[in-house]
């Protein structure tokens, strides 16, 4: 059976034979309203939902586990057809509008040294009905919070889950659909050079990129991606990204103690970014069961703000959220096994 939340609009058109007007009539009913029952597109004759209904599904992933941060941050956990599971993060902001952290992947081959979720390796890429229910099913199940923001930086690297990531964010942004602003969306890359070459062609979603180090001697050491794609090579292509007008990259810088957060590192990071438009996101590191790593302490991590304060590049101090329930940057994946064991 086909999952309609597989399929975008030019898909249903086909799915209904061509007849244009009917495609974009389910896409509505699936992806603007949220149905999950085909008998409830009322708009359509009883038929024809026969007939859709005989080749077609409105499938999602069970919510299986969600989680409460005291700062009101929720964890929710997805229990896939295969039985795997995987985690998104819904975080609040100001008044009712809220940020949502999406997966692209199930684990991650990148093996970032600061990332829980690289501890599981790579098991498969998402398909877009498992990266877009994780957006349609907390907007179905909260209609009085406004979720406006929409960032792919929960498990995976969506750039190796290429073409799933751009059909759903062109899902995503459709007007027929959930209506979620182009500059609202957000990928996050730790720099897959090729794919980075056609990015800006295929979407004009803002990017974020996880940097994390001033040299490649030192992003090397707690970034595997760069032995294949280079801290030089990655800066370069950046230089060469075409972005739309008054819009910059957002550089993640992850600080980790005794690693990437001396004064020194900080001067070196201006340096290398001289004539790149970026912005730089400072993220105190958050420790996992486990990891060898530490948090930067609080003094280091001022004092690297204040000196990128005082340079060309705007900085932001990421105030994380859900770190008592692992679901701050980098968390994600501590409870995936015990939620599988308890799901299944």
């Amino acid at each position: 059976m086909i999952n309609l939340l597989d399929l975008d609009k030019e898909q249903l058109k086909g799915l209904m034979g061509g007849q244009s007007y009917r495609g974009s009539q389910i896409f509505g009913w699936v992806f603007g309203r949220g149905v999950r029952d085909i008998g409830e597109m009322t708009n359509l004759s009883k038929q024809l939902r026969q007939e859709l209904s005989e080749k077609a599904v409105i499938s999602y992933p069970e919510l299986v586990r969600t989680e409460v941060s005291s700062d009101g941050t929720e964890k929710l956990a997805y229990r896939l057809h295969d039985g795997h599971i995987i985690e998104s993060v819904l975080m609040p902001g100001k008044g009712q509008h809220y940020s949502l952290c999406i997966s692209s992947q199930v684990g991650c081959a990148m093996g970032c040294a600061f990332c829980f979720t690289a501890t599981m390796g790579f098991k498969r890429n998402l398909s877009v009905s498992e990266i877009v229910s994780q957006v349609l099913s907390p907007l179905n199940a909260y209609p009085d919070r406004q979720i406006r923001n929409i960032v792919f930086m929960g498990m995976g690297e969506p750039l190796l889950n290429y073409d799933n990531v751009i059909k759903t964010v062109r899902i995503l942004t459709d007007k027929e659909g959930p209506q979620f602003s182009k500059r609202r969306i957000t990928i996050s890359t730790c720099g897959i050079l090729p794919k980075l070459a056609t990015l800006s062609k295929d979407t004009e979603a803002a990017l974020a990129v996880s940097l994390n180090a001033p040299s490649s001697g030192i992003r090397e050491k707690i970034m595997p991606v760069n032995s294949k794609y280079p801290l030089e090579e990655l800066l370069a292509a950046l230089k060469a990204y075409q972005l739309p007008n008054r819009r910059r990259i957002t550089l993640e810088y992850v600080l980790i103690k005794g690693v990437n957060d001396r004064i020194r590192d900080a001067r070196e990071l201006i340096r290398i970014l001289h004539g790149l438009k970026v912005k730089v996101n400072l993220i105190p590191f958050n420790p996992w069961p486990g990891c060898h790593l530490r948090a930067p302490d609080p003094e280091a991590v001022l004092a690297f703000e204040e000196v990128l304060r005082n340079s060309p590049f705007a900085v932001m101090l990421r105030k994380e959220k859900g770190k008592d329930i692992l679901a701050a940057c980098g968390q994600l994946a501590g409870h995936v096994v015990n939620a599988r064991q308890e799901a299944l």
